[in-house]
């Protein structure tokens, strides 16, 4: 987020620094957490924010890949265009976590493991539904055509989209700022774990 002002920052980005290293300096014991008997099983998790930035007004997308209970990948960026609805930011950053995982079921098969049906879990029933319409009508003719690859890949049975609460949604992490209890829940639940818990 910081990166976006790095050209002319002000006195308020420094601040937002400072904080990040002060967090940082207090994290160096903390670490991602691959236990060596986890599953194979693929899933990913896709959420925004939106028109969360104050100046544009463009949505932020963020995805979580976990291979078992391991994370794998993970993305936030801000979206190229300005989403009209929940459900446009939504269907959005659907379509790019079901790219990461089309690339990530590739690269499995080149080691033996082949993956079909692999579930993610979006918190907005209006974007599961855009997934499963086939027919293009007038709510999603703004829409631009790239993202409806989504659906092509949804019929084939790559991609399972299947709803979560929010409270349960682990990409919530990488699109806004949540209250410590939830950030502290969601960071656990990716993983990243202090390294006395793991000894």
């Amino acid at each position: 987020m910081c990166a976006r002002f790095q050209s002319l920052p002000k006195e308020s980005h420094f601040i937002t620094v400072k904080r990040i290293m002060r967090y940082l300096k207090g994290t160096t014991n903390m670490g991602l957490w691959y236990p060596r008997d986890a599953s194979l099983a693929l899933v990913g998790y896709s959420d925004s924010d939106f028109a969360g930035c104050k100046l544009d007004r463009k949505s932020t997308s963020g995805t979580c890949h976990l291979l078992g209970s391991s994370l794998v990948a993970w993305h936030s960026k801000k979206q190229a265009c300005v989403a009209l609805s929940t459900a446009e930011a939504e269907y959005i950053v659907v379509g790019v976590c079901c790219a990461q995982i089309l690339w990530m079921k590739q690269q499995l098969k080149d080691f033996g493991i082949t993956l079909e049906k692999i579930p993610i879990k979006c918190d907005n029933t209006s974007a599961i539904n855009l997934s499963k319409n086939l027919v293009l009508h007038s709510r999603t003719k703004h829409i631009e055509i790239r993202h409806h690859f989504l659906r092509d890949h949804v019929q084939k049975g790559d991609c399972v989209l299947e709803f979560v609460e929010t409270s349960k949604q682990l990409a919530d992490i990488f699109t806004k700022p949540l209250p410590r209890d939830t950030f502290y829940t969601l960071r656990r639940e990716l993983g990243i774990l202090d390294e006395k818990y793991l000894a």
